[in-house]
């Protein structure tokens, strides 16, 4: 079965870097997008980075444009959400999924997810 697999979150003063990947398997994804979502306490979860498999295009949030990067780990179906100059309002638990194409910012038509990584990030 499908499975992603989280890691990178922790703890980081503000302006500092964390990555974050993502590794799924369980089928091929070549007509896939692998997004990044977050969720901080008593908000909606929203949307931050996505990746398309099929055409390497990337799009991102404004709040996180010029900071964050989302890139591929080569033909592996890893993802990895580089987080610069972090503020302390990227505080939230991180999420990948996984969503058929064409790439979509809503959560709801993301079929897969991993299971959250916490990041903070102090002032």
């Amino acid at each position: 079965q499908v499975q992603l697999v989280e890691s990178g979150g922790g703890l980081v003063q503000a302006g500092g870097s964390l990555r974050l990947s993502c590794a799924a398997s369980g089928r091929t994804f070549s007509s896939y997008a692998m997004g990044w979502f977050r969720q901080a306490p008593g908000k909606a979860r929203e949307f931050v980075a996505a990746l398309s498999f099929s055409h390497g295009n990337t799009y991102y949030a404004d709040s996180v444009k010029g900071r964050f990067t989302i890139s591929r780990d080569g033909a592996k179906y890893t993802v990895y959400l580089q987080m610069n100059s972090l503020k302390p309002e990227d505080t939230a638990v991180y999420y990948c999924a996984l969503d058929a194409l064409p790439v979509q910012f809503d959560e709801s038509h993301y079929d897969y997810w991993g299971q959250g990584t916490q990041v903070t990030v102090s002032s």
